[in-house]
């Protein structure tokens, strides 16, 4: 036990300890004692004793054993020889001890901590050895063991002039040591290109180059890389999450790099995200006992599915375990930081779902696989085209990688399609829609009001359906009559409805054998029919829900029909999908249902209007409107032949209503440059306006052939979901408290979060207490410094919040900001966006901070605002009816709708 002396020494605060000492300091202090007692040592010692006599030596005869450094110097040269005579399998293990026993005298214990053996030591081959591969335990400078192989491959150049071809012999060789499978050091180093540019044309062009090398040089790789790379290791309808939390990857940094509880606080206060720590831990690890087992591509994917896999007794365990192994064998910090950010699923290289398709388009467009022979383009010809003719060339292969995956969303189905047959027609075949596989919903454009709907719609028979106040839901249903129910997220739900599941049955036609049909799920009261709101229907359980004890029923009201036996219907236009619908199910009172709706044109202002509000008085958010058919109705004035004319009419309104893509931030001026950019959006407007006209199902698409008007347009403000991140310590009543207190909105694209504004109205004392209770100092809520992801360059606020809840604003206007990021470049090359007079109106309990509101999304609220204030006044004396009734012209997400 230790004296009381010794514990306020050890507790003294002044003590100018250092938390973190090299190998080579320890080393130095031992030669420094070993001066200082060489006049008493006999001139004659023996500077060789062998580690048996090492071994019966007391702590008393430490000065004249040999330090650690010469001691393992020693049996690396005794190691050398015996391998040269002949393998003596006693000796690893005879190291090991000694290893041990010296290292566990005195200060070298941070040595071992800095290097721990692995649960199963795996052999290495000796750096002498010249014939069997034998296990060498000795020093290893961790540096010299990063792939530098990789280093030089520039991933970052166009894709027309960067050939793999002239790599891959280079890098086959080289991963021919490690099993030939691609190294993790490939991804590495695309990951650090990409995390290094804004450029989205760039991070697309270095992701292009990555996957183009994996597909020539180790194909079988190339799927785990996707699934990396997206920050994912399956589609959201398995599930398999990691289930790690931030004490199992403290603990593996601490034991790997070294670092006692004090240490890794210091570099979290300092860098506030977890892959920067471990980049800076493994940095300062100069050397390891043990040789790290370079890391694969399929190896560290495979390792976090083990980890997602472990369950039940001992799980804990064995994750923590293979969470070290990852960090163990990662070379390098720069692996080391992308595995960490890896294992807490927040990878900020920008590759989201579109850019990962984009950029899978356009490599399989450029390389195929040695054993493949679908047809791909030549670089060099392709390089001789005009800017607009390659667009075309690349938008006509993405477009068909979107729609395949829109309609079978998971990478295990598209990429090993994509390196059998390429882009081609084959490959919506074998991605075609399967039950049991959700395939994505198709949604709806907002709009500002119902004149606007109006407006838009001219000349077109479209239905008007309630809109209710639900949880979305796609239900299947095979020929055994085996039922699955997935979220608008692509979920599973299965368990949460298990009355449903009962319900199908009884609603199933005598024709129908299989089908895919979507509805809203609402919470009713059984007897009456009244319809709940959404907050009644999220307090029913998630999982496992026994049919027997449910409290709160639903009713499905069925909108679509996109599957039936056997045949997909998703080319078939609404009017003829929602005909089948009706016909082929059978209705049951308060339990199955159609969506309550009307039949109408653009001529029917009053019938719309009274449709509306009898929508909104029985708790509806409020209408959705849906193109019937394909083709205008030509007994309403409008020519078939002449769409575009019907276009250019709501031109006006819609310009503003559907956004196009603006400038990205960048140094971008001169009158050529605005030229060709405003072409390109009156090209991109006019293309979107035809399609948005198609009464199709189009999985993943938001197009303007299904328009929603919700009540909550008609209030006095837009709304906006913002996340909170940062606090200052209020002063007078609200001294005790956080206030003002800032908010954030989402980046998509970059993975970031861009701060918005300050808020401080709409608080009550009841809020603010729990809020500062949730936040706070020295919690586990709070952070210790800014976060990278967290973009954001005005005075420091007095506490950092983590990232974990959705609240919904609301706002006078929004304006351009000189000193606020958010939505930079896409309405002003050198300014964000703010708001004035922000409001908080409440937690939106029903979304994570994924699905906060976007960068994008506010400048739509911006572009619009614009466009109010320069309008005189009402095109036609239906739009002065409608807009008393409806309000302002307004905007909001929808409840659990996120644009990317």
């Amino acid at each position: 036990m230790a004296s009381p002396a010794k514990r306020r020494k050890k507790n003294d605060s002044t003590a100018a300890i250092v938390q973190h000492r090299s190998l080579d300091f320890f080393f130095r202090k031992q030669a420094d004692q070993q001066e200082k007692t060489a006049d008493g040592r006999a001139q004659d010692g023996d500077a060789t004793a062998s580690d048996h006599s090492l071994l019966e030596n007391d702590q008393n005869s430490l000065e004249t054993a040999l330090t650690d450094e010469e001691l393992a110097r020693k049996l690396q040269e005794e190691w050398a020889k015996e391998d040269d005579e002949g393998f003596n399998p006693q000796l690893p293990s005879r190291q090991a001890e000694d290893s041990k026993h010296k290292a566990d005298e005195g200060e070298a214990k941070s040595f071992v901590a800095a290097a721990p053996d692995p649960p199963a030591p795996t052999p290495e081959v000796g750096p002498r050895a010249t014939g069997t591969q034998k296990s060498v335990l000795g020093l290893q400078t961790t540096a010299s063991d990063e792939d530098t192989i990789t280093l030089t491959i520039p991933f970052d150049q166009s894709p027309l002039t960067f050939d793999p071809s002239r790599y891959v012999s280079e890098l086959k060789g080289h991963w021919q040591a490690d099993g030939g499978c691609a190294s993790y050091a490939l991804l590495t180093r695309c990951f650090v290109l990409i995390n290094s540019t804004q450029s989205r044309i760039k991070i697309v062009d270095t992701l292009v180059n990555c996957l183009r090398t994996l597909i020539e040089a180790d194909p079988e790789s190339l799927l785990p890389a996707v699934w990396l790379a997206t920050n994912s290791i399956s589609p959201p309808y398995i599930s398999l999450e990691l289930g790690l939390g931030g004490s199992a990857i403290s603990k593996a940094l601490k034991k790997i790099c070294g670092l006692d509880n004090a240490g890794l606080k210091s570099l979290y206060d300092k860098y506030g995200d977890a892959g920067d720590v471990a980049f800076e831990a493994k940095k300062r690890q100069s050397f390891t006992l043990r040789k790290p087992k370079p890391l694969t591509i399929k190896g560290a994917y495979q390792t976090l599915v083990k980890i997602a896999s472990s369950k039940g007794h001992g799980s804990v365990e064995q994750k923590q375990r293979l969470v070290e192994r990852l960090l163990q064998d990662a070379r390098g910090p720069e692996e080391s930081r992308y595995i960490v950010r890896t294992l807490v699923q927040h990878l900020r290289i920008g590759a989201v779902k579109t850019t990962m398709l984009i950029a899978l388009a356009r490599a399989f467009q450029l390389s195929r696989p040695a054993d493949a022979d679908f047809p791909v383009r030549d670089p060099a010809d392709l390089a001789k085209l005009k800017k607009d003719e390659l667009a075309t060339i690349w938008a006509k292969a993405e477009e068909m990688v979107k729609t395949c995956f829109a309609r079978r969303p998971n990478y295990n189905d598209l990429v090993p399609g994509l390196l059998e047959v390429g882009v081609s027609e084959e490959l919506l075949l074998r991605c075609n829609l399967a039950l049991h596989i959700p395939l994505r919903p198709m949604l709806g454009s907002i709009t500002r009001d119902l004149s606007e709907m109006l407006t838009k719609l001219q000349g077109r028979d479209f239905s008007c359906e309630f809109k209710y106040d639900g949880q979305r839901a796609q239900v299947h249903c095979d020929e055994r009559g085996k039922v699955s129910i997935f979220s608008r997220h692509l979920e599973v739900m299965t368990d949460k409805y298990p009355d449903l599941v009962a319900l199908v049955p009884e609603i199933r036609g005598d024709g129908v054998s299989s089908f895919i049909l979507e509805g809203e799920v609402v919470a009713v009261d059984r007897n009456s029919g009244e319809l709940k709101t959404f907050q009644t229907l999220t307090n029913r359980a998630k999982k496992d829900v026994d049919i027997g004890s449910i409290q709160i029923d639903v009713c499905l009201f069925a909108f679509d029909l996109m599957y039936l036996n056997g045949e997909p219907l998703l080319d078939r236009p609404f009017r003829e999908r929602r005909a089948l619908l009706r016909s082929m199910f059978v209705e049951k009172e308060h339990h199955f249902t159609w969506v309550r709706s009307i039949d109408a044109t653009s001529a029917d202002s009053e019938v719309v209007l009274e449709f509306f509000k009898a929508a909104t008085d029985i708790k509806c958010e409020g209408i959705m409107v849906k193109v019937l058919d394909n083709l205008p109705n030509p007994d309403l004035g409008v020519a078939a032949s002449g769409e575009a004319e019907g276009d250019e009419t709501s031109a006006a309104a819609a310009v503003t209503a559907t956004p196009v893509t603006p400038r990205k931030k960048g140094k971008k001026s001169g009158l050529n440059n605005k030229k060709s950019q405003i072409e390109k959006e009156q090209e991109k407007e006019k293309g979107s306006r035809r399609k948005a006209l198609l009464a199709t199902y189009e999985p993943d698409k938001r197009l303007d052939s299904w328009l929603k008007v919700k009540k909550d347009y008609a209030t006095s403000a837009d709304t906006i979901d913002l996340i909170p991140v940062a606090g200052w310590h209020g002063s007078g009543r609200k001294a005790k408290w956080w206030s003002p207190i800032l908010l954030a909105c989402r980046n998509p694209e970059t993975g970031s979060l861009e701060v918005v504004t300050k808020c401080i109205s709409g608080f009550t004392d009841k809020f603010y207490q729990a809020n500062k209770d949730k936040y706070a100092e020295g919690g586990d809520n709070v952070l210790g410094s800014r976060p990278s992801y967290l973009e954001y360059v005005g005075p420091r606020p007095d506490v950092w919040f983590e990232p974990q809840e959705v609240w919904e604003m609301a706002f006078a206007d929004i304006t351009l900001s000189p000193t606020y990021t958010a939505a930079i470049g896409l309405v002003h090359e050198d300014r964000g966006l703010s708001m004035r007079f922000p409001r908080f109106l409440k937690v939106r309990e029903d979304k994570g901070i994924e699905e906060a509101s976007t960068s994008e999304f506010l400048a739509n609220l911006y572009r619009k605002q614009e466009a109010r204030m320069k309008e005189t006044g009402p095109n036609c004396q239906t739009a002065h009816t409608l807009t008393d009734v409806v309000g302002d012209e307004n905007e909001d997400e929808d409840e659990d709708e996120v644009l990317e």
